[in-house]
């Protein structure tokens, strides 16, 4: 009969060390004022610190920027042997969603903001520097899988936040039409290029043979001699399209790629045809085509060098003269689907939300506090406790 009382005496005493359900509902009760009290001040002081913050806008424009095309030039590039898809390569290095991202987010674009809405004295900054990193700050941009760009400013200020971020588009297609960022756009501007310095080599060419004949009278060539001009004139134009092409690309692909390397045989094919007109059978006949002298020799080379530029400077007008159609039908337009509007209320901050989780912040804590004093309290109570608690300490120590 004894018995069963010995056993049930250690399980009593093993429910002291323990908190059971109805123990935590004791202690919870002992400790009400601490549980209600010290979350209800937190909540007071949090909420007149919300209440002393500033109210924060924010306003939001979405963009659709252009997106590549695909050149419509193949129907030329037998005259360049491909240089007209060189800066397709170019532009697929990046999307053209991150390409305007980063615009958005350049320091040209941030200078112009600060400058136009005078943020330096809004942010109260004393430096430029410190003045972008607040707009930064208070920016954000992303692309998002829609193809869309999404531009979020926060301001103070309710009227100037939906300006700021309207800014920032119209920066943007300002900035698009200084520079060439489409592969049309590139293309027409590197063929641009490359036609006014062939231009001028014309007309420096032309005023030779223009000199060249006041001095030596009209220019007499047989058909023989007029046949071997001509054609040397196109493989030298030729070679030299193709010597373009490939330094361009040179920035673009490597050496590998099947492209450059298809472009470079092509090259030496055609510098292997030059080779064996001028040294075999067409330098000859430079050489004795006129009836007579040095000064037919003369005049040969002069109307050469005028067919290459000439020659030369067609192939580029056309190649030119594509790319500026390719730019013109190309969709390069910033498209804003959504204007930033004043916003009608605040985005931050979040007063309810801080009062709250600051109020369950307070009870845990509290909470946690209680139960950890209660454990300290039984502890001490048992053989050996301070001890423990002793060593407890001494190892939280560092």
């Amino acid at each position: 009969m004894n018995q069963p009382e010995k056993i049930a005496e250690p399980m009593c005493e093993q429910s002291k060390d323990n908190f059971d359900l109805l123990e935590i509902m004791i202690i919870l009760a002992k400790k009400k004022r601490q549980l209600i009290g010290v979350p209800l001040i937190v909540g007071l002081i949090a909420t007149a610190i919300s209440f002393a913050l500033p109210n924060v806008y924010q306003a939001t424009t979405k963009l659709l920027p252009p997106q590549q095309s695909q050149s419509s030039a193949a129907a030329l590039l037998s005259q360049l042997g491909g240089v007209a898809g060189l800066a397709a390569g170019a532009a697929g290095v990046k999307t053209p969603n991150d390409l305007y991202v980063g615009m958005l987010k350049s320091r040209t674009i941030a200078d112009k903001l600060i400058k136009t809405f005078n943020l330096k004295k809004s942010y109260d900054a004393d430096t430029q520097e410190k003045t972008r990193q607040i707009l930064e700050k208070n920016t954000n941009i992303i692309a998002g899988k829609d193809g869309l760009i999404t531009i979020d400013v926060e301001d103070k200020d309710q009227k100037v936040v939906a300006r700021i971020a309207n800014a920032y588009v119209e920066e943007l297609i300002k900035l698009s039409k200084e520079l060439a960022l489409t592969e049309a756009s590139q293309r027409r501007l590197f063929f641009e290029r490359q036609l006014e310095q062939s231009k001028d080599r014309l007309a420096g060419a032309e005023v030779t043979l223009k000199r060249s004949m006041d001095t030596r009278g009209v220019i007499s060539v047989d058909a023989d001699s007029r046949a071997i001009v001509e054609t040397v004139g196109r493989l030298r134009a030729q070679i030299s399209a193709k010597q373009i092409q490939l330094n361009s690309m040179g920035t673009v692909v490597t050496e590998n790629n099947p492209a450059y390397r298809r472009a470079q045989s092509e090259l030496s094919s055609l510098q292997a045809e030059l080779s064996k007109l001028e040294n075999g059978r067409g330098s000859r006949q430079e050489e004795t085509g006129m009836p007579g002298n040095q000064s037919g020799l003369e005049n040969i080379k002069v109307l050469r060098d005028v067919k290459y530029y000439q020659m030369l400077y067609e192939l580029l007008a056309k190649q030119y003269e594509a790319a500026r159609l390719d730019e013109a039908k190309d969709p390069a337009i910033i498209q804003v689907l959504d204007t930033a509007i004043e916003p009608e209320k605040k985005a931050k901050p979040k007063r309810l939300i801080i009062v709250l989780v600051c109020i369950a912040v307070a009870f845990f804590a509290t909470a946690f506090f209680v139960f950890t004093s209660e454990a300290k309290r039984r502890l001490k109570m048992r053989p050996g406790g301070e001890a423990q608690l002793a060593e407890l300490s001494a190892n939280l120590k560092f």
